[in-house]
């Protein structure tokens, strides 16, 4: 069984980015998490995909923004989030390449041992690198020149409806050379060399949507997390299912088919235990041919697995029992490290829910945002 690690000491507030179509806000709970302050809006208008804090300085902020006169660009902020700059040079394509970014979808902070590093993925897909904090921004070539890229990512021609991403950008935390991407649609892929060279990592992975079920790639991964306690475990929430990894490993596992069929295995988000790698949480949409997507039946719920995905637990006590449509996106559920675990998610309809005691009960902690596109926890 993979490691559980001790708890680490609860924070004197707890703080939550909130990403939406129409800009920024934050939402600062006290102590116990029962009272919660929503501040904003940052960026009011533009579409913002993603905010993350460095947890290594614990005070810069990026912002991924499309704005509506600057187009798609990188905010930073290095008090926290009081002021903002914009990035000089934000993630672009080589000129001559063909290529141009729609807009920045993912962050993520470097390893710890690299301190200022960051990465981004974009749409269409794109591995874009900072050295400075997220003032400029460079090309991973590795990838974004790699020879089979085109065939990887579908000829740059994509189904999905808001346009292809590359995103779940994962550090090994025992390595800055070692890292996972995953692209809708794509795959996952693996790097070693610090993103020099790249390779697919998707056998076992269903591709039911494809000619051929089982390719080496071209799969479509809604949302990939490495587990920090325990980095040889990942888990996978696809178009397709939910599956995990054990490395060496090199086939993912089916761990979906303990839902139950009348909910199914289909969703975006996935979230883990910061602590105990058995335990992750997932929040299922209806996947049959209803779209755009609805909660299973209008009774929205997320599902836990305490045993590495074996079994899952309906979780929707304070959840709206009928008539609730909205759904999550991939980026718009999080985890904080308190003692009992808080997890949290936003909606499609501009709603944020949070849990205390590990996904048991539910509370509306705010309403009547712009639609949710990310939550993630500061």
């Amino acid at each position: 069984m993979p490691p559980r690690l001790k708890s680490s000491a609860a924070p004197r507030r707890n703080e939550l980015l909130v990403a939406t179509r129409k800009g920024l806000w934050t939402l600062t709970g006290d102590i116990a998490r029962r009272s919660w302050k929503l501040a904003g809006p940052h960026f009011l208008g533009h579409i913002v995909h993603h905010a993350v804090l460095d947890p290594r300085d614990g005070k810069t902020l990026l912002a991924a923004a499309r704005t509506g006169h600057l187009g798609p660009t990188i905010f930073r902020s290095t008090d926290r989030g009081r002021s903002w700059k914009e990035a000089a040079r934000p993630p672009a394509f080589r000129e001559g390449s063909g290529r141009s970014v729609e807009h920045t979808f993912w962050l993520t902070p470097g390893h710890a041992a690299q301190p200022g590093v960051w990465y981004a993925g974009t749409s269409p897909q794109g591995l874009f690198r900072s050295a400075d904090g997220g003032a400029t921004w460079d090309g991973v070539d590795g990838f974004n020149a790699h020879p089979q890229r085109k065939a990887w990512c579908g000829g740059d021609k994509d189904g999905t409806p808001d346009g292809p991403k590359l995103h779940s950008i994962v550090i090994d935390p025992r390595d800055p050379a070692h890292l996972y991407v995953s692209m809708s649609s794509g795959g996952t892929f693996e790097s070693t060399d610090a993103g020099a060279g790249w390779r697919p990592l998707n056998r076992g992975v269903k591709a039911d949507f494809l000619p051929d079920p089982d390719p080496e790639f071209g799969h479509d991964p809604h949302c990939v997390r490495l587990h920090p306690a325990a980095p040889d475990r990942l888990y996978q929430q696809n178009h397709c299912g939910i599956f995990r990894l054990d490395r060496p490993g090199e086939g993912w596992i089916d761990i979906g088919a303990g839902m139950p069929k009348s909910v199914g295995a289909i969703g975006f988000p996935l979230v883990v235990h910061p602590r105990d790698a058995d335990t992750l949480w997932v929040f299922p949409m209806d996947g049959t041919r209803v779209w755009p997507r609805v909660s299973p039946g209008g009774r929205p719920a997320a599902y836990r697995s305490v045993n590495g995905g074996r079994t899952w637990q309906r979780q929707a006590t304070g959840l709206p029992k009928t008539q609730a449509w909205w759904t999550v996106k991939r980026q718009a559920m999080t985890v904080d490290h308190a003692t009992a675990v808080g997890v949290y998610f936003g909606t499609t309809s501009g709603e944020v829910w949070g849990s205390r005691d590990e996904g048991r009960s539910w509370k509306c902690l705010a309403r009547n945002l712009p639609h949710i596109y990310a939550v993630e926890a500061a």
